[in-house]
């Protein structure tokens, strides 16, 4: 019988840009031994991605950053739609909009800052280390651990790892040396990307807007510290060089921002695509972020569908870690993961389609069709509420049965609410959490199968009770809780810890439903074969 491994670490993450750093703070949250190898020395200077959603939010709140990111980000009231010669067609107004993570829709952020947050935050946990300037330069993967080989301080060294991250970027190394595919196709349309700070009152134009107009297909909003982001389709017959001369640049900018009291940082062009990697595990690794897929940007999901794979695998690796899961678990991660990537994709991409046109006739009668039907009430709703963004659900995976029936609770993202004592998820905590509606929770495990996991128990109630021992309350004065308890027709909610629900059903099965959550936990292959 051989020997283990002798191991450095249990988790090894190659890249420590957001996702990386998402993923280490989760880890390091849990105790896990985690080592972040970043090739680079000194963190980014540029932003690149700038926006993200209210899951992300949710996703931050997790680990214990929302609050410091909020604090250096900016949340646009109104975002605004013109077309040809400038006609306004479509508005989206976000002040208020809350589409269940008790966030707003839509939060822009200065990279190199949110990056420097995280970073900040992984230093709360002593069991993660961060090297910077090492670079992976190979990789054996083997049956009970993977060694890198790197290169740091102009040394080759060594690292044994029982799990890898690749959350390498787009041209990940970590994916070649894989000798993983990327499936999909790269557009053929460039865009200029112009970063810089304006001086209080040089913004014109009032909102956040995308100017759909074929003639100057655009993009501008106020950022945090008044850095204002225009992006700009370059057109037939224009070429980068030219357009990237600060007086291309600064004629470009006038319409949008006074080019006399605007700072410009950066003017780049870039191109995008949508890309999807064969695999996103090999063995013991695995990819995340734009190391597994990259989209369009019209949707800004590139960042936040990295966030949501950083969410939803280190759970399962820790649980695994921890002995409380089998390793067939990991391979739910892309099971759910893949399918909401691709369908986020394809939205993003039907997006550029309909709002970018670059033919006038065409421009101008979706114009009127998008300005007519949104006097249609229900397509008002579809509009206003993003009906048109697919929700983050999962239809396979690790959940009850391992396939979501049509309509069913289970791989549905539970619902966060604000109250009078803040933010519901912090009673859900970071592990598994049972919830019941106006029922003790505890009825879930009569037998104490889930021990082990420890679960949070909470009830909600529609008015404020005295709570029980071991038993947390959440007044649910909005009835957004007893909204969602009432359509999937249940009393009790198994929630997992990324806030995906494993199943719910009424008081009276609530025992089954954790007796099917041991069971799965024990083997998971089972559940995906069902």
């Amino acid at each position: 019988m051989s020997e283990a491994p002798a191991l450095d670490c249990d988790v090894a993450i190659v890249g420590c840009g957001p996702v990386g750093a998402v993923a280490a703070n989760f880890l390091g949250m849990a105790g896990v031994r985690c080592v972040v190898l970043e090739r680079e020395t000194s963190a980014h200077g540029q932003s690149r991605a700038f926006s993200c959603d209210d899951e992300a939010l949710r996703i931050y709140q997790q680990i214990g950053l929302v609050d410091r990111l909020l604090a250096d980000m900016v949340s646009p009231d109104r975002v605004d739609y013109t077309g040809v010669a400038g006609r306004h067609f479509a508005e989206f107004r976000l002040a208020r909009l809350d589409l269940g993570s008790a966030y707003s829709p839509l939060h822009f952020f200065h990279q190199p800052t949110l990056e420097a947050t995280l970073r900040a935050g992984i230093g709360r946990f002593p069991a993660v280390s961060l090297r910077l300037g090492c670079e992976v330069t190979g990789l054996e993967v083997g049956a009970e651990a993977v060694t890198l080989a790197l290169r740091e301080d102009g040394a080759r060294k060594a690292l044994t790892t029982r799990y890898v991250l690749g959350c390498d970027g787009a041209r990940s190394a970590l994916r070649q040396m894989l000798g993983v595919a990327l499936h999909g196709s790269r557009c053929d349309e460039s865009w200029l990307a112009i970063s810089g700070f304006a001086e209080p009152g040089a913004l014109r134009v009032p909102n956040t807007r995308f100017v759909c107009d074929p003639r100057r297909p655009t993009f501008v909003s106020l950022c945090p510290a008044n850095e204002v982001r225009i992006e700009r389709r370059i057109l037939r017959g224009e070429t980068p060089a030219a357009l990237e001369r600060p007086e291309s640049v600064r004629a470009f900018v006038a319409p949008f921002v006074d080019p006399d009291r605007y700072r410009i940082t950066r003017a780049a062009t870039y191109r995008f695509g949508k890309h999807v990697a064969e695999r996103w595990q090999v063995g013991r690794v695995f990819l995340l972020g734009d190391a597994a897929h990259q989209m369009p940007p019209f949707m800004g999901q590139g960042l936040v569908s990295g966030l949501r794979d950083a969410a939803n695998l280190t759970w399962k690796l820790t649980a695994v870690l921890a002995g409380t899961a089998d390793p067939a678990l990991l391979a739910t991660y892309e099971v759910e993961r893949r399918v909401h990537t691709q369908a986020m994709i394809d939205v993003s991409a039907r997006m550029g389609l309909v709002f970018l046109t670059d033919a006038p006739r065409l421009a101008a009668l979706r114009d009127l069709a998008l300005w007519a039907i949104q006097r249609i009430a229900r397509v008002r709703r579809f509009i206003r509420d993003f009906e048109f963004k697919p929700p983050p659900l999962h239809t396979r995976g690790f959940i009850a049965g391992g396939r979501r029936p049509r309509g069913g609770a289970q791989g549905t993202y539970f619902p966060q609410v604000r109250g009078a004592a803040g933010l519901s998820d912090e009673l859900l905590g970071p592990g598994f959490a049972v919830v019941g509606f106006e029922v003790d929770p505890r009825t879930v495990d009569p037998d104490g199968l889930l021990a082990r996991l420890a679960p949070r128990f909470v009830r909600v109630r529609a008015g404020a009770g005295a709570a029980e021992r071991g038993l947390s309350e959440v007044v649910d004065a909005g009835d957004k809780l007893a909204v969602w308890f009432r359509r999937h027709r249940a009393a009790v909610a198994i929630v997992r810890p990324d806030r995906h629900v494993f199943a719910a059903g009424p008081a009276h099965a609530a025992a089954s439903l954790g007796r099917a959550l041991a069971t799965a936990l024990r083997d998971p292959a089972r559940l995906m074969r069902g």
